[in-house]
């Protein structure tokens, strides 16, 4: 995992590329590092996630994990999941500034999942998305599911869910999943030209901008307006 940041941005590599990113238990703890660095660092105003050597991240590490050399050793039972602090996890962390998906190549099962826990998701014309998980006998557990829903219409989420199929960046523009596809040699530097201008804008602004559109689907139109006019003005 690298870090690195510059102008107020964060740039977060996914460094495994002869995996093709995928995840092991040491590179989601470092990403836990790196996700809480974005958080409390208050010169960092932005985040870019993006992965190395032509593929974003293909998923967890199955090998690894069956082998059970990952180092998940944490209590699995449903009260004790169902009660987790969501900051313990990085599928359940609020981070409150903006963070960019820079996809190339495979965005696959847990993959697909941490870039949909960004706000801004942006891809090459190779960028391939999926959630293969349902053909091995589960469903996704990093937050796919319920975000994959919030993110593109309900019947495009539950196909490529409950099929395991895959959909490629035209399809992933056409759907709104990203909002652009940029050739893989200007991609990093258009989530970085992306990520720079937010970070230029009045930071307390855009937290709260980002808090007031997240929290709307689970509320009203009136309690959305609620929270806006409580947030706007003691963020200028």
């Amino acid at each position: 995992m690298l870090f690195d940041v510059s102008e107020h941005v964060a740039v977060i590599t996914l460094n495994r590329p002869a995996k093709r990113n995928a995840m092991s238990g040491a590179m989601f703890r470092a990403f836990m590092d790196c996700l809480n660095s974005v958080r409390r660092d208050s010169d960092i105003r932005a985040a870019v996630i993006n992965g190395a050597g032509g593929a974003f991240c293909a998923g967890v590490d199955l090998k690894e994990r069956a082998a059970g050399d990952d180092g998940r050793n944490f209590d699995r039972t449903p009260a004790a999941l169902i009660n987790a602090n969501p900051s313990d996890r990085w599928s359940t962390m609020t981070v409150e500034k903006p963070l960019i998906a820079a996809v190339d190549g495979y965005a696959l099962g847990g993959g697909f999942e941490i870039s949909l826990m960004c706000d801004i998701r942006i891809c090459s014309p190779e960028a391939q998305f999926g959630l293969p998980e349902i053909a091995r006998g589960f469903f996704p557990g990093g937050a796919g599911p319920q975000r994959l829903a919030r993110a593109i219409p309900q019947s495009m989420a539950m196909e490529l869910l409950l099929t395991g199929d895959r959909i490629d960046a035209h399809t992933a523009l056409r759907c709104g999943l990203v909002s652009r596809v940029v050739p893989g040699e200007q991609l990093r530097n258009a989530a970085l030209k992306i990520a720079r201008r937010i970070a230029g804008h009045a930071p307390l602004a855009v937290r709260a901008a980002k808090q007031v559109t997240l929290a709307f689907p689970d509320q009203t139109l009136d309690q959305a307006m609620r929270l806006g006019g409580a947030l706007r003005w003691p963020s200028c």
